[in-house]
């Protein structure tokens, strides 16, 4: 079981303010409009099983409470853990299942505790349970769902520590699981503790790139309590409700059974604990136990990880895990360049294998050139395909081998990662009796699935390819009008299987089809419908929108997604909303394609910008803001590149007759609020600003941010160029700045936006900062979201919509 643990559903989700609205109060609500959107039911999740012959249905919560967000949360090590549950804080959850029959569509209900909350459902290899948590008021609990009958069933005496573990497959009838000790008595004070000593680190002589990590540990309390609510008891627990426990309770990173059941890969967490790093970089003890528990052999011991050059790796094995289609057989990659990107190397990896009985050294499979990137096995033949990258020329390299025989090697495909044109796409995997995933062969095929990017917008692929001649086969690719993607095979063929199908006026749908294999005869081929959800809001329909290619002054070619607001009568200049995100590209021609689709249905969601639709603005969404140079450099013209490319939006959206030039807003979260303040201190291009959980101040991440690779103490004079900070003097054009009070994403410490707002107020700019209580760098609260757009909404009706015209405004100033 490996402890990062994701759910296998993914979610489906569809996704007049007073002017007392700008004093103190309670949270504000938008209007009725965009209330009815956000309120209205989302449709459910969906998963297929592994046994191909079912669907889970589950329902989904959107925006919890902001009472559930108040819980209390401990932040220690880079985790967050609610105290009271021993698990994570803040887990997202759903409220029900449902099976549906793939073959007939009948739908049982799965009858669960009233008010559950279900966490990281997964299905057995076989599809005949589903193994999930149930967060409760103390703790959680873990619960099996029989999909033949939807009964469900709580096991006794058992609560999952998710606050760092939680559950995983081993086998059709094991599930490892992280379980809180029984008997470990009360936990560590964490409220007002009367200090016992002070807080002390030194350093001497030890370099390595610090990044700006959140939540880490200040004191010995704090290491008490990760050390309380981090230590998990290891078990097996079958659908019957049996638990073996194995070893004893320790911190474990990772605990996963061999394919053939008889030994164990385990990885614990040991002191010291560091003040400066998250748990990720803590020393840990990589064994080999039995199936009882015994250590067979000890693979690795890492030190703390606080000599890491920017983006470096760890010397020592890495990326350790078992070959799935061995019995016992042990895979790594391994460092020879130290670690270090800038140090000159014939190959930076080197994978290595060690088998059962594990009583011999382990022996060199391969070497790789550039930096090891992962892998990836195939069900028979020893095929294995690896990753590696090259970061100088930003190159993903994709090879095919035999791990058995690795002279056999094959180079499958060479590309720039942000070439999506030509992208082969990902394989298709399936799940083997053993809970190993490994990718589907048929015959001398693999298949291959991606989202199919062209100059019409992505049209997804499902393919088929020779692993000997490398031709592929087109099985099927969504149309021009619609936007249908694939979701899973129902054989091994490809000749059945799932897709999602869209379009501007219906809702997502999951479809059945069915193609002839070559060299087959086939009549009457089937393709149905499996779901009917229904669109949750018929009054987005009147939207419109449309794919917008034009070029910025340099030549790039750029792009936006043209919104137009219900009922817009052509040639109406509107009030205008850009909304980006900056990207990084090496050449021109990679910056200029396109991506994201017009067929697809209009959803809208969270505190997203598109509401400014039902609010009569048109919206230039994902307005390609590319930077565009060599990874060393591109960020010395980052500020010019963005507002150029600002620049050729407006002015497309002004030459269609669209937009109001002289009601234009920008915005943009994360690193596009960094854009949004940028553009307002660099440019006259916006009437007002909205910057989003953005960072302002590039001296407080020195050892970089985004993709830049240089340190503060390299390149000093980038890092004051491009923070806005710096030029708060400048930004002259009013912004409001939104903060979640617990953001803890790398980078984005709240004080960021508090010091700039601090810096215009102090130089009588025009700003407005909110800080949202208890959200991180995301807002999930009903009250939050709701809060946010009202905000964005006021904000924009004072200093777009309503904006006199910038030569009245500015003799209205004098």
């Amino acid at each position: 079981m490996t402890r990062k643990l994701s759910s296998l559903f993914a979610l489906l989700v569809v996704g007049s303010l007073s002017a007392a609205a700008f004093g103190q109060g309670s949270y504000k609500q938008p209007p009725k409009e965009v209330l009815d959107v956000l309120n209205a039911p989302a449709p459910p999740a969906t998963s297929i099983a592994p046994s191909r012959d079912r669907i889970a249905l589950l329902d989904v919560v959107r925006y919890p409470p902001v009472a559930e967000l108040a819980e209390p949360m401990l932040r220690l090590a880079g985790l967050r853990i609610n105290p009271r549950t021993n698990a994570q804080h803040r887990q997202n959850y759903f409220s029900g299942v449902s099976l549906q029959n793939i073959a007939d569509g009948s739908v049982r209900r799965v009858q669960l505790p009233a008010g559950a909350k279900i966490i990281s459902p997964a299905w057995s290899p076989d599809g005949k349970y589903i193994a999930a948590g149930n967060v409760t008021d103390k703790g959680v609990e873990l619960w099996f769902i029989e999909t033949a009958t939807g009964r469900a069933t709580k096991v006794p005496n058992v609560q999952i520590n998710t606050a760092y573990g939680g559950f995983s497959w081993e086998g059709p009838n094991s599930l490892a699981a992280m379980l809180v000790p029984s008997g470990r008595g009360a936990p560590p004070e964490y409220r007002d503790v009367v200090p016992s000593e002070p807080n002390v680190q030194e350093t001497a002589g030890r370099s390595g790139a610090i990044a700006t990590f959140q939540d880490l540990l200040r004191s010995p309390n704090d290491e008490a309590l990760f050390e309380y609510f981090a230590t998990s008891q290891p078990a097996m627990i079958t659908p019957k409700g049996q638990v073996t426990r194995i070893g004893k309770p320790a911190i474990y990173d990772d605990l996963s059974r061999s394919p053939d059941g008889r030994y164990f890969l385990v990885t614990t967490i040991k002191r010291p604990f560091s003040y400066l790093f998250p748990v990720s970089r803590f020393p840990r003890i990589t064994e080999i136990w039995d199936a009882s528990g015994r250590v067979v052999k000890a693979v690795h011991e890492s030190p703390l990880q606080d000599r890491l050059p920017v983006q470096g790796v760890p010397t020592g094995p890495r990326s350790v895990g078992w070959i799935p289609t061995e019995p016992a057989t042990l895979i790594w990659a391994e460092a020879l360049d130290g670690g270090d990107p800038r140090q000159k190397a014939e190959h930076r990896d080197r994978l290595m294998k060690m088998s059962a009985p594990f009583s011999g050294n382990a022996s060199e499979l391969l070497k790789v050139q550039h930096r090891y990137q992962g892998r990836g096995f195939g069900e028979r033949a020893g095929m294995m395909l690896f990753y590696d990258f090259d970061r100088d020329r930003q190159h993903r390299r994709i090879f095919m081998t035999d791990h058995n025989d690795p002279s056999k090697m094959k180079l499958i495909s060479d590309l720039n990662v942000t070439d999506r044109y030509n992208d082969i796409g990902s394989p298709i995997s399936k799940t083997l009796p053993n809970g190993s995933s490994v990718i589907v062969q048929n015959g001398d095929e693999i298949f291959l699935t991606g989202t199919g990017a062209s100059p019409e917008g992505d049209r997804p692929f499902f393919r088929a390819m020779n692993v000997n001649t490398l031709e592929t086969r087109e099985i099927f690719r969504s149309g021009t009008e619609e936007y249908e993607a694939f979701v899973a095979m129902l054989d091994d063929e490809g000749m059945n299987f799932i897709t999602r199908k869209e379009s501007t006026t219906e809702p997502p749908n999951l479809f059945m089809r069915q193609v002839c294999p070559p060299g087959r005869v086939c009549t009457a081929l089937a393709y149905r419908q499996l779901t009917e959800f229904k669109d949750p809001s018929p009054q987005l329909r009147g939207i419109t929108k449309e794919l917008v290619r034009y070029k910025r002054a340099d030549g790039v070619d750029l792009s936006f997604t043209l919104y137009l607001p219900p009922g817009y009568k052509k040639g109406t200049r509107l009030p205008t909303v850009v909304w980006a995100y900056p990207q990084s590209f090496t050449s021109g021609d990679l910056a200029g394609q396109v991506t994201g689709s017009t067929n697809r249905f209009t959803q809208i969601g969270g505190a997203s910008h598109l509401f400014f639709l039902l609010n009569g603005y048109a919206v230039l969404d994902d307005a390609t803001m590319p930077i565009v140079g060599t990874p060393e450099k591109k960020n010395d013209t980052f500020v010019k590149q963005v507002v150029d490319s600002a620049k050729a939006a407006i002015d497309k959206g002004v030459e269609m007759g669209v937009v109001d030039p002289e009601r234009v807003g920008v915005g943009g979260h994360s690193y596009g609020a960094f854009m949004t303040a940028n553009l307002l201190a660099h440019s006259d291009l916006f009437r007002a600003g909205i910057a989003r959980s953005g960072a302002y101040n590039r001296t407080l991440t020195p050892f970089g941010f985004q993709d830049e690779r240089r340190t503060f103490w390299e390149a000093q004079r980038i890092y004051t160029e491009v923070s806005p900070f710096f030029y708060a003097d400048k930004i002259n054009e009013p912004i409001l700045l939104i903060h979640g009070e617990a953001d803890n994403n790398q980078g984005t410490f709240p004080i960021q936006s508090e010091r700039l707002f601090a810096a215009i107020r102090g130089n009588g700019g025009t700003a407005r900062l909110v800080m949202l209580p208890l959200e991180s760098h995301g807002y999930i609260a009903r009250e939050s979201v709701g809060h946010a757009i009202a905000e964005q909404f006021a904000w924009f009706e004072r200093h777009v919509k309503n904006a006199k015209p910038r030569g009245q405004a500015a003799a209205a100033e004098r």
